[in-house]
């Protein structure tokens, strides 16, 4: 089979798109043969040796293809439970980057009605993610404001879907006008730009100057101290990233003057995904999908990631 893989931790120029060894599925298993795969940051980091892997290794966690045993069309949950611990499918084995992969046969799902495999493989990593985050975790209900950094970003754009479709308000975040405009035409009730505007201000004037109920923090030390700021008496942070590092200033006294909840999580149970999975296949919730690249330019897709270009999921069409 065709796959992408990496030989060496580096930049987009280590990724290889070459024949690899077909996948065995072993008991329990199921062999998928793929028809789209996403691009999360967690292959951005793998790639990078953050952690590195045992190598050669496949990318990818998300996917949507055909069940080779059944010819049912399906969609993968990358979440895989052991005890209490979860991992990733491309984490900590070959992962959807390729033309076929063997997962856990609990992890295989009917393909929803009249969504796509792009965007089947677009939203299972995200949505988990931003579904435990949101709704398991700060219990995000109906009415209440949500503050969503980064808009563009996959678990940003997953945030506002699950948000609207829970029927709370939405205060999103961008440093691109453009994205923000597009935000909202999805829905998004209020919008500032990060780099030029005023967050605390806008989300005072969007919230009546109470602050928002729940923010989703992925972002760490260039929006934490907002964060804290932006959030009302009592109010919760979920936490699930820290993309512009990971030692913000603490601003410790926040948290106890305000009464202030912090959260923090990483992808999600089997229960989250259903939960996610419901709400697409509902029609509830609508993957983004921001552009689809050949499997063989997974390079292109890489450096579109790095360079922050996206609004919503990088997609590898295979074959």
């Amino acid at each position: 089979m065709k796959a992408v893989r990496i030989h060496e931790d580096g930049g987009p120029e280590v990724l290889c798109y070459e024949d690899a060894p077909d996948p065995v599925p072993g008991a329990g298993e199921v062999l998928v043969r793929l028809r789209a795969a996403s691009l999360n940051h967690l292959d951005l980091w793998i790639r990078k040796g953050l952690p590195s892997v045992p190598k050669p290794r496949i990318l990818g966690a998300d996917g949507a293809g055909i069940r080779e045993d059944t010819g049912e069309e399906v969609v993968i949950n990358p979440g895989i439970e052991h005890g209490d611990k979860i991992s990733v499918v491309g984490e900590h084995m070959d992962g959807t980057h390729a033309e076929l992969v063997a997962v856990p046969e609990t992890n295989v799902y009917p393909l929803p009605d009249g969504v796509s495999f792009e965007e089947a493989a677009a939203f299972p990593l995200v949505y988990e993610t931003a579904y435990r985050l949101l709704v398991t975790k700060a219990g995000l209900q109906e009415g209440e404001w949500v503050l969503l950094w980064g808009i563009g970003s996959g678990v940003g754009s997953a945030g506002l879907a699950i948000a609207k479709a829970l029927g709370a308000r939405t205060l999103v975040t961008s440093s691109s006008d453009e994205k923000l405009e597009r935000a909202g035409e999805l829905g998004a009730d209020a919008t500032v730009n990060h780099a030029t505007g005023d967050v605390p201000a806008a989300v005072k004037e969007a919230t009546g100057g109470t602050g928002v109920d729940v923010v989703l923090e992925h972002v760490g030390e260039a929006t934490w101290q907002t964060s804290l700021q932006s959030a009302r008496t009592g109010g919760r942070i979920v936490v699930c990233g820290a993309t512009s590092g990971p030692n913000p200033p603490a601003a410790l006294h926040r948290i106890w003057w305000k009464q202030l909840t912090i959260y923090g999580s990483s992808m999600g149970t089997k229960e989250d995904f259903e939960g996610a999975y419901e709400l697409v296949a509902s029609g509830r919730a609508k993957p983004l999908v921001d552009s689809v690249f050949p499997l063989a330019e997974a390079r292109a897709a890489h450096e579109r990631m790095e360079a922050g270009e996206q609004f919503g999921k990088i997609v590898l069409r295979i074959p």
